[in-house]
């Protein structure tokens, strides 16, 4: 999937009313921010278009508040059939605990945080509307004028806005002239305030300079790659990145195997997996893709050698012992944890003689540090290479970002799933509502 669609440079925007859809789903505890890079993210757009004139009206969800509903507190059907179980003597007193506790969340969910870190990071002038389409959203919006930016509450603060409801996407349109959508991390999500303000307020739409930037380098990287390009496929589930597979396939020289998925393809292969991650129901389909790679003459690399335990580790973190095998020698009582150091260097000799190189998902249990050896081995061969290489959110952003390599890699996309679904050639909502060049 391309896209060409127009940017805030294509539009006039002096003097207009514009709703920005951001992602400020950042992480929060105890009341502070502990990573404010997407934040950071969004503001190249909010900058041009505060110093163009325009008045600038920022979203975004934050986290999944899924009991606060219109301001209101509604209590989950789990919470529900808790109380409904205890004894008639104790339901209201239970009732009104859990209602407090959903109170706290809602101040837990809060953009406020983000608004003073805005204020930080802007030296001030942005203003948090403390509702989303509400009385004092509609006040502050009303009272603003060129070059002001007002930061709404939670979009998610109401159910409407992930069904994509097309009154609620009215009234949030209804705020505005134009709208930016420079949130790729939910723009395969058709949500009232990623889509439904373009489809069903009928706002003209185009996308801010993150979007801009996350589908130039993946969508060149996908349609017109230097080569040799490679990719490299990890993560838990086969199922999961099936259709990722089978149309990068269709573009890459070499395809890379690891984490849990790797032991369905080697089961493929007829060797024995142990106690590994394995979906039976996907070995047919992990034929078909080796058969498929060998006909459009595609190296397939899975692991040659695994790094094996008698058990997962719990905690995740915890101290386990591990030793080194062939893959196609891993004892009936162990299971595959992460890639071996042989698989390692055939891996990063790949990488060293790529031109374009797409890397999602882990090679083992990275959150463990004896089995992240894998993860930080391809993250080094990323960081290392001359090629243009783009990752693609999640953990193996994580892997990079706490390694220190960030600033040597080409592109770190912003969106886990986005990404994923991008590989996989589908159209996202939150891009296909904006408007072509």
């Amino acid at each position: 999937m391309t896209y060409n669609k127009k940017t805030i440079e294509d539009v006039e925007v002096a003097g207009k009313k514009i709703l920005v859809r951001c992602d400020f789903n950042v992480p929060v505890k105890d009341g502070v921010i502990t990573s404010d890079k997407r934040i950071v993210e969004a503001l190249p757009t909010i900058k041009y278009l505060k110093s163009k004139g325009a008045m600038v009206i920022l979203c975004s969800h934050m986290g999944k508040p899924h009991n606060v509903f219109d301001a209101k507190i509604k209590l989950n059907k789990k919470e529900v059939a808790a109380i409904d179980a205890l004894p008639e003597a104790e339901r209201e007193a239970a009732t009104a605990a859990a209602v407090e506790k959903a109170k706290k969340d809602v101040k837990k969910f809060s953009l406020k945080v983000v608004a003073d870190k805005l204020n930080e990071l802007l030296g001030g002038g942005v203003v948090f509307a403390s509702d989303t389409v509400g009385e004092d959203a509609r006040a502050k919006v009303a009272a603003m004028k060129p070059g002001d930016i007002v930061l709404l509450e939670n979009t998610r603060f109401t159910a409407l806005e992930e069904k994509n409801d097309p009154e609620f996407s009215k009234q949030l349109g209804s705020l505005a002239e134009l709208f930016v959508n420079d949130a790729f991390g939910t723009a395969h999500r058709a949500h009232a305030s990623t889509a439904g303000v373009a489809q069903h307020a009928g706002l003209p739409a185009v996308c801010g300079y993150l979007i801009q930037k996350e589908i130039g380098i993946m969508g060149k990287a996908l349609s017109n790659p230097e080569r040799p390009f490679v990719a490299i496929l990890g993560g838990a589930k086969v199922a999961d990145k099936l259709n990722v597979i089978n149309n990068l396939l269709t573009k890459v020289d070499t395809l890379i195997i690891g984490g849990g998925m790797a032991y369905t393809f080697l089961a493929a292969k007829g060797y024995g997996v142990g106690g590994s991650l394995l979906d039976e129901s996907k070995l047919d389909y992990c034929k078909d893709m080796m058969k498929k790679a060998e006909e459009k003459g595609v190296k397939l690399l899975l692991p040659v050698d695994t790094t094996v335990a008698k058990e997962f580790p719990d905690p995740i973190d915890a101290p386990i012992d591990v030793k080194i095998v062939d893959s196609d020698k891993i004892p009936a009582d162990m299971q595959g944890l992460d890639i071996g150091p042989a698989t390692m260097k055939l891996y990063a000799d790949a990488v060293k003689n790529a031109k374009t190189v797409v890397w999602n998902g882990p090679m083992g249990v990275f959150e463990n540090p004896t089995l992240a050896k894998g993860t930080i081995a391809v993250a080094q061969a990323l960081a290392d290479s001359s090629a243009t290489t783009i990752v693609g959110g999640g953990d193996s952003a994580a892997a990079c970002e706490q390694l220190g390599y960030a600033n040597r890699i080409t592109h770190i996309s912003t969106g886990g799933g986005a990404s994923l679904e991008f590989l996989e050639g589908l159209e996202l909502p939150g891009i296909a509502c904006l408007e072509d060049k």
